[in-house]
């Protein structure tokens, strides 16, 4: 799998007047910045002029000049309890339901035949929906239980005993007594560990029960092997796009600013009694998601998996050691280059996105800056392209989740088996620079606005936006996956301690996708 062992590195190139038979011929409609064009005339300068740049490769101006897929049109869904909304994104209609503390009194209907939700895992994401859960519904004085279900001998076990969950109150025991007894199973356990343990997992599920899941890679493990979710009982997915700590820092937020939390999709694959749609709905409120999309589980695994390769964690790595190298080998100071990439890019730039969009970092640049800008994005969108349409196509085949499996059976001690642990992912020359430049920093300094740089992040992001489009995602899942958990939960991590502790807030399968980056 050539995705899972090179790292995701650009060769850039300024413009050449040299031709070659080997240079693919230019695409009948040179490339402007995606959808947005259709609100922007001002985007048209920024084209992918591909054949003039060393690098430019024949697939990526073929997925450019190729027509979209139709977006998925059975996303509609029918809820009898939370109020639907129809929006219009580039054309394209979508639904979504908003959230907000005011819609928390509808949780006991949404619920309504669960006397407990199960959580199952202690990960990045259990902890927080845990706690979000059970404040939403005590705020509500529900008397629905939310329970943690561990291991035994665990080392979670006294994390959650600190967050307020016991076993003297019954909402701490362990994993398949929790399991047995729950009525919604949240189950958050690390991917690798889903695949090891479903069918221990469904046997001890009631019938008619829910599972739950926060992200669709089961069910792409289950169609690996042509098999599919036991019958009996209902299978619901909400995928918050965020880290689990945003997922609770920014629903502790919304207890002073409603509204203000991690946006979330959600999918319904099975449902045996008509309740499944609300049941995800409510979920998703309770965790403070301020609005839910729809998709389907085999839709989110494939652009979350590939996100995660791509703008999300993998793609923004080898961007920024790429770029590092090529400025300190120019004659750049170190100090100069590590602010003028990883803090240019987790700074100023997603601040920039996150509150007025991408087209605004390229407005804000001087004329001369954003020749400078458009350079780099001509120079980088199709390398882009070509390397995270292969990772598209890994996931899709399946190849990625076997790898996945896989490595989680290395990393991890299993059946007396030593464990082939991680190594860490910084340990570069750039991540030593960072943490001098990080420790000097000015409270608040968002780092320098450097148009090299902004180019070719701004091309990646668009060439990720563009493959998923293509592929038929809804606007509302790739601009989640592609610039909302982008700018918005996974750079400040990196912005506030580095590369490490971004990747360590995150899943288990993350953190192995990101290793394979750096450990080819």
């Amino acid at each position: 799998m050539a995705a899972a062992t090179s790292s995701f590195s650009l060769a850039l190139s300024e413009p050449s007047s040299l031709s070659s038979s080997k240079t693919p011929k230019p695409v009948s409609k040179t490339f402007s910045l995606g959808f947005a064009t259709s609100v922007s005339k001002g985007l048209g300068a920024l084209r992918a002029t591909a054949p003039g740049f060393v690098g430019a490769s024949a697939l990526g101006a073929k997925m450019v000049s190729m027509p979209a897929i139709k977006p998925l049109t059975s996303l509609d869904f029918l809820t009898k309890v939370f109020k639907k909304e129809k929006v219009n994104l580039a054309g394209h209609d979508e639904y979504i339901v908003k959230g907000g503390r005011d819609l928390f009194p509808l949780l006991p209907d949404a619920f309504k035949g669960i006397k407990q939700i199960g959580v199952i895992g202690w990960g990045s994401q259990g902890p927080a929906q845990a706690q979000n859960l059970r404040d939403s519904l005590a705020e509500v004085k529900s008397d629905i239980v939310v329970k943690i279900g561990l291991r035994k001998g665990s080392r979670s076990f006294a994390e959650a005993r600190s967050a307020g969950f016991t076993e003297e109150n019954g909402t701490l025991g362990d994993i398949w007594e929790t399991v047995s007894g729950s009525d919604l199973v949240l189950l958050l356990i690390s991917d690798s560990a889903q695949a090891d343990n479903y069918e221990k997992v469904f046997s001890h599920m009631k019938p008619n029960s829910i599972l739950g899941l926060s992200h669709g890679f089961l069910l792409g493990h289950l169609q690996s092997m042509g098999l599919d979710f036991p019958k009996d009982m209902s299978v619901i997915a909400v995928c918050p796009k965020g880290m689990g700590p945003s997922v609770r820092r920014l629903y502790v937020q919304g207890k002073e600013i409603n509204g203000a939390g991690i946006n979330s999709s959600f999918g319904v694959h099975q449902d045996v009694d008509g309740r499944a749609t609300d049941v995800a709905l409510g979920w998703s409120v309770a965790l403070g998601s301020p609005f839910t999309f729809a998709t389907t589980l085999e839709q989110e695994y494939k652009s979350d998996i590939f996100g995660e390769r791509g703008i999300l964690l993998g793609a923004v790595h080898g961007i920024v050691e790429s770029l590092f190298r090529r400025y300190t080998e120019n004659g750049m100071s170190e100090d100069l280059a590590y602010k003028n990439t990883v803090e240019c890019i987790t700074g100023i730039i997603s601040k920039t996105i996150s509150t007025k969009g991408m087209l605004a970092v390229y407005n804000s640049l001087s004329e001369e800056a954003k020749r400078e800008f458009e350079t780099a994005y001509s120079a980088s969108y199709y390398p882009c392209m070509d390397i995270l349409y292969e990772c598209y196509e890994d996931v899709a085949s399946g190849s990625e989740i076997r790898s996945v499996v896989l490595a989680g059976r290395r990393f991890y001690e299993k059946d007396g088996l030593p464990a082939f642990p991680m190594g860490k992912i910084d340990q570069t020359r750039m991540w030593k620079v960072g943490e001098r430049v990080r420790s000097a920093r000015p409270a608040g300094d968002l780092g320098p606005l450097y148009p090299f740089t902004a180019g070719v992040y701004v091309a990646l992001m668009m060439a990720q936006i563009e493959i998923l489009r293509k592929k038929g995602h809804s606007y509302s899942e790739i601009i989640n996956e592609s610039v909302i958990e982008s700018v918005d939960s996974l750079n400040p991590f990196m912005h506030a301690r580095g590369v490490s502790f971004m990747v360590d807030n995150c899943s288990t399968t993350a953190l192995w996708l990101q290793w394979t980056m750096v450990h080819p």
